[in-house]
């Protein structure tokens, strides 16, 4: 298996425009999921905005972003970047899982996910906040 570490920023609202802009500076290719696409719609309000989106391109840049739920707090600057490993081997994405775990505060239990075989956030002993889980591709 090989895992890739790729930053992740966070917005209230935003992502989709700040993941097109990135993707008129760097090139590349843009991918989105809605929560109204991984069918994970808590506030109808907020149905269109980016689950899971990413930029990447052929010369190795690769950014993700998503909109945080108006239900989860989020204050820009504070929280604005999640370390994202993504795999596609489930039990070696869990030994790195159960190694982080340790002194950590887990955020989302590392289980299935409506839209990955296997998710989970955690933040370390260090105040690094990572998300786990297995690549799927997505035709959204």
């Amino acid at each position: 298996m090989t895992i890739t570490t790729t930053t992740h920023l966070n917005f209230r609202g935003d992502a989709r425009e700040a993941l097109a802009f990135y993707r008129s500076v760097f090139g590349g290719d843009l991918a989105t999921v809605t929560y109204a696409d991984a069918h994970a719609v808590i506030d109808p309000a907020e149905a269109d905005q980016i689950m899971w989106g990413q930029v990447t391109s052929d010369a190795g840049f690769r950014v993700m972003a998503y909109d945080v739920p108006s239900r989860t707090r989020h204050e820009p600057g504070v929280l604005p970047v999640f370390v994202s490993v993504r795999g596609t081997d489930a039990d070696e994405l869990r030994g790195h899982w159960d190694r982080l775990a340790e002194g950590a505060t887990v955020q989302v239990p590392l289980a299935e996910a409506r839209w990955s075989p296997l998710y989970g956030m955690l933040t370390d002993r260090f105040g690094v906040t990572w998300v786990l889980d297995v690549e799927v591709a997505w035709n959204a």
